[in-house]
């Protein structure tokens, strides 16, 4: 699969809302430690419960967007990341929740920013 930053739709209530032109995704899975009578000296472990995030990129251009963007943290949306070309049959996709609405405004620039999703159900 090539992911080059444009990858993945955000979905609201059913309807594209918003497309990534940079993004960074992460999957992780926790580790148990147990014990194993053949291995008394050395640490043993089995695989846990799986998280996933995503960390998106973008750029600002009204006042007013970033005021509304602001406000929608805690809010639940479908993220679905595909390989282009493949739409329909290489991707998966979940419901996240908007964590973080991270601006960066500096005077005489475009307003910089950052979304961070985490995943509030299986990346299937």
């Amino acid at each position: 699969m090539a992911l080059n930053g444009n990858n993945i739709i955000v979905y609201s209530g059913g309807s594209a809302i918003a497309g990534t032109r940079s993004n960074e995704i992460q999957t992780q899975c926790e580790v148990i430690e147990i014990s194993s009578p053949s291995e008394g000296q050395w640490r043993k472990y089995i695989a846990g419960r799986k998280e996933w995030r995503v960390s998106v990129g973008f750029l600002v251009s009204s006042q007013a967007t970033v005021l509304s963007q602001l406000l929608n943290i805690g809010q639940t949306y479908t993220l679905k990341i595909f390989e282009r070309g493949y739409e329909s049959s290489r991707n998966v996709s979940g419901q996240a929740i908007l964590k973080t609405c991270k601006i960066t405004a500096t005077r005489g620039n475009l307003c910089q920013g950052s979304f961070e999703f985490v995943g509030c159900s299986a990346l299937q």
